[in-house]
C-alpha cells in the first residue's frame, strides 16, 4: 500500500505545507496513522481514507503551537518566490534579483490605492486572517475579502505590466 500510495500521500502533504521535507515527515506519520486503523477501512476506499488521513494530518501541523510559533517570527519576510531555489543554493547574482524583486512586490502592495492598501498590506505582509482585518478596521469579513481579491488582480496585472517592460 505505502509503495502505491506514497507519491500521491507526498503531493497531498506537500501541497499543504509547501516545505519538501516537512511533506516527507508529514508522509510517514499518515502512513504510521494508516497501519494503526488499517482494520477500519475497506480495501476499496484506500485512496480516498489515506488522502484524508494525509489532510488531517497536514491540518494538525499547521494548526500546531510550533509552527504557528515559527511563523509568527517570519511574519515580516516574504516567502521566496516559488520555483526558485532556496538563498544558499543560489548564486549572489539570483539571490540580490531574488530580494530585489521581493522588495519591489511588497513596494507595489504598499502603494496599492484604498481600499486596497491597507487590507493587501495586513492580508499578505502581516499575513493576518480575513476575520481579523475585518475586525481591526470595522469591515464586513465579505467585504475584506472581496478587497483582497480585487487587490491581488490589481497586483497581478501590475506584475504583468512590468514583466512586458
Amino acid at each position: 500500500m505505502m509503495q502505491q500510495y506514497q507519491r500521491l500521500v507526498y503531493t497531498v502533504c506537500y501541497q499543504f505545507v509547501h516545505n519538501p521535507h516537512t511533506a516527507e515527515d508529514l508522509t510517514q506519520d499518515t502512513f504510521l496513522a494508516a497501519y494503526a486503523h488499517i482494520d477500519q477501512c475497506d480495501p476499496a476506499y484506500y485512496r480516498q481514507w489515506l488522502v484524508r488521513v494525509a489532510s488531517n494530518k497536514c491540518k494538525d501541523h499547521l494548526k500546531s503551537a510550533w509552527v504557528r510559533r515559527v511563523q509568527a517570527q517570519q511574519d515580516d519576510q516574504l516567502p521566496e518566490p516559488r520555483g526558485i531555489p532556496p538563498a544558499e543554493a543560489r548564486n549572489p547574482e539570483e539571490a540580490m534579483i531574488a530580494r530585489d524583486e521581493a522588495e519591489a512586490l511588497q513596494a507595489m502592495i504598499r502603494n496599492l490605492r484604498e481600499p486596497y492598501g491597507r487590507v493587501a498590506t495586513m492580508y499578505l505582509l502581516e499575513h493576518k486572517t480575513v476575520a481579523l482585518i475585518a475586525q481591526l478596521l470595522g469591515r464586513p469579513e465579505k467585504t475584506v475579502q472581496n478587497q483582497v481579491f480585487r487587490a491581488k488582480v490589481i497586483l497581478r496585472q501590475q506584475i504583468q505590466e512590468r514583466r512586458q517592460v
